[in-house]
This record gives C-alpha cells, sequence and structure tokens, in this order.
C-alpha cells in the first residue's frame, strides 16, 4: 500500500503551477493577427545602410514605420513609433506585465496579446492593463532617413 503524504500532495500542485505558468507565458510563435492596420508584426530584418551610414545599429527607414503607428523588432526587443508626423520614439518590446513581447501596433497602442494590455505609442505609458508600468523608453537617433540605437 502506498500512502499519499502531505510533501506529495504539495509537491504534485508546486509542479502542476508550473505548468501553467510556462503554458501561460509560452512562445510567441503564435501566427500574426491579420487586419487592415497600420500594425506590423516583428521583423527581423533590419535595412541595409546608407552611404556614409555606419549600419551596424540601423533598425529601419523612416518610411517604414507609419505615422500614428509603429512597427516591432522581434529580434532586437524594440517598437519605433511614430506618433505626429516625423517624431520617432522608441519602446523595449517587452510587456511589464509579465515579460511577454508585444506583436503588434494598432490603433494608437502597442498591443501585447498574452494578457491584452495596451500601450500609447506617444510615450509608452499604459493604455490598458493588467500592466501598470509603461514600456521602457529606448533612446534612438534619426539620422536622415535612418533609424538606428542610439
Amino acid at each position: 500500500m502506498t500512502e499519499t503524504t502531505r510533501r506529495t500532495v504539495i509537491l504534485g500542485a508546486g509542479g502542476a503551477g508550473v505548468a501553467a505558468v510556462l503554458t501561460a507565458c509560452g512562445s510567441s510563435e503564435e501566427p500574426a493577427a491579420s487586419g487592415g492596420d497600420t500594425s506590423s508584426t516583428a521583423s527581423s530584418q533590419a535595412p541595409e545602410a546608407g552611404a556614409g551610414d555606419s549600419g551596424a545599429n540601423v533598425l529601419a527607414k523612416t518610411a517604414d514605420i507609419p505615422e500614428g503607428g509603429g512597427k516591432v523588432f522581434k529580434d532586437q526587443k524594440i517598437v519605433i513609433t511614430q506618433p505626429t508626423a516625423g517624431q520617432f520614439k522608441a519602446f523595449s518590446s517587452v510587456c511589464t506585465h509579465q515579460g511577454c513581447d508585444v506583436d503588434k501596433v494598432a490603433d494608437g497602442t502597442i498591443d501585447c496579446p498574452c494578457h491584452s494590455s495596451k500601450f500609447k505609442i506617444a510615450d509608452g505609458s499604459v493604455a490598458d492593463g493588467p500592466a501598470s508600468k509603461p514600456l521602457e523608453e529606448k533612446a534612438i537617433k534619426v539620422d536622415g532617413d535612418s533609424i538606428s540605437l542610439a
């Protein structure tokens, strides 16, 4: 006869809890939502550097970032937005709620697919929770038509 001990029950419950957390914060390999918005799904391709540009840190061309929208650079864990014409901002793409990667920019917000947190494209502040902290702002440099990390 086997006897169920308190230790066995606690270890089993702990294992189930870990499995639930790992499932909730699992892979961000979900397909991007389709739609006609100004969002852009993650991109690992940075444009080639132009003449006279170091090219080492170039993430995008200014024309790649829609006005009133933005683009997520998954590999670099950066979101670049253009809240108003000619104004470019950059933020960490890691959601402050539970560390998931945001996946799109739409309707003036940067959106996290895990728990539906939304952040304002102008300053990274929380537009809709459950996140309670803004996205971390990143320093970028706009040189001509190239956007690079500062």
